[in-house]
């Protein structure tokens, strides 16, 4: 029997492995895949988090694969700049203040690597079924069953073992979709005067360009009711849109995604935690969907941890309350918000960015918001 099984080696699955064994508990993490997953998805990492992710020993290996981002931009679609952000109004807050623009498929390796002997990952191991007692949980695989004390979903938004509990996330469907396309382009050269993130108004078609190691990527809102294949036909079109190289844009990879504010009802149903995305999901604006999960990963784990030896219970609840707190007062509210600017047309709006960006101590707090530093964190 192991301690803790974990469902998913995703960042949070393995962040929360990692904290667990470092803790001195042992840990099964099951993988449905037969390898870690390579596909480019969430890329941003806010400052708490490097600074979770240094507590772990692996943020230098991290710093070696990304980008630092030392500043943000809000910008007008076709015109200048609003407003550039400095994030090193941080520096008396964080030892990390920038955000680094790094894909997850770069740092689940790096976690992956950095295991000790306690902490064991399974491949070829998709979680079938889950039954739970007062005791334990048994976990059914395709390739067999296992028996923990405690399992932890961050098996993703369509998690088996949220669904074992009979549980769904609560919450509502954007109507439009996010078209994601990962570009083999060096926009600082089309686009002058760009940061490595830029949130760009348009109520029309607004957009996020985001710089990662390998790629510019480009997020346009797209209809929901269209098909996919005409979308990624019109995508070389609104590409040409966003900057005119005198020639089709060199596409590496497109996908389009449904998009969610959703959360369910609790984070832990007896022996079973959900984390990230299997607990609750948000949109991608503002990029805290990793970021909050690997913070979830790392409260819960410690939380966990100390009731493994012998703390009471209460504990691992109100760490789990205090994460499904952060989901919606924070999380989803921030992101929300980053959608509903993106798509207005308020001037006063964006002159309270300009002033924000010209005053430090107004910035601060902003960004301590906007990076999870504030007001849940310190709780």
């Amino acid at each position: 029997m192991s301690t803790v099984v974990i469902a998913g080696a995703g960042p949070v699955g393995l962040t929360a492995a990692l904290t667990l064994a470092r803790r001195g508990v042992d840990v099964t993490v099951l993988e449905a895949g037969p390898e870690l997953a390579a596909e480019s998805r969430a890329s941003t990492f806010h400052p708490p988090t490097l600074e979770m992710l240094s507590d772990l020993g692996v943020v230098r290996a991290l710093l070696r694969k990304g980008i630092v981002a030392e500043t943000f931009q809000y910008r007008e679609r076709g015109g200048e700049a609003i407003a550039t952000l400095d994030m090193g109004v941080l520096a008396g807050d964080t030892p990390f203040p920038y955000r680094v623009q790094c894909e997850q498929s770069k740092l689940t390796p790096i976690l992956l690597a950095a295991a000790p002997g306690n902490l064991g990952v399974r491949f070829d191991h998709r979680v079938e079924e889950v039954d739970t007692d007062a005791h334990g949980v048994r976990v059914r695989t395709g390739a067999g069953v296992l028996h923990a004390q405690w399992l932890i979903g961050a098996d993703g938004a369509h998690s088996a073992v949220r669904r074992s509990t009979g549980m769904s996330l609560e919450g509502s469907t954007y109507p439009e979709r996010f078209l994601v396309a990962s570009v083999r382009e060096d926009l600082t050269a089309a686009l002058p005067g760009i940061a490595p993130i830029n949130y760009i108004f348009d109520p029309r078609e607004w957009l996020v360009l985001l710089r990662t190691p390998d790629h510019w990527r480009v997020l346009l809102p797209t209809p929901g009711e269209t098909d996919d294949d005409t979308e990624l036909r019109r995508l070389p079109g609104r590409l040409a849109g966003v900057a005119d190289l005198g020639r089709p844009w060199r596409i590496d990879q497109a996908a389009l995604y449904r998009v969610h504010q959703r959360v369910a009802p609790r984070f832990r149903d007896g022996r079973v935690l959900l984390m990230g995305d299997a607990a609750h999901v948000n949109n991608p604006l503002g990029g805290l969907g990793m970021n909050s999960g690997i913070h979830d990963a790392v409260r819960m784990a410690h939380a966990l941890a100390d009731v493994i030896t012998g703390a009471p219970e209460r504990v691992l609840d109100e760490a789990a309350a205090l994460r499904r707190t952060v989901a919606i007062e924070q999380v989803q509210r921030t992101s929300h918000d980053n959608w509903s600017s993106l798509r207005g047309q308020d001037s006063e709006y964006r002159d309270r960015l300009r002033a924000l960006a010209a005053d430090p101590v107004a910035s601060r707090a902003y960004l301590r918001r906007a990076c999870l530093m504030e007001p849940w964190e310190a709780a």
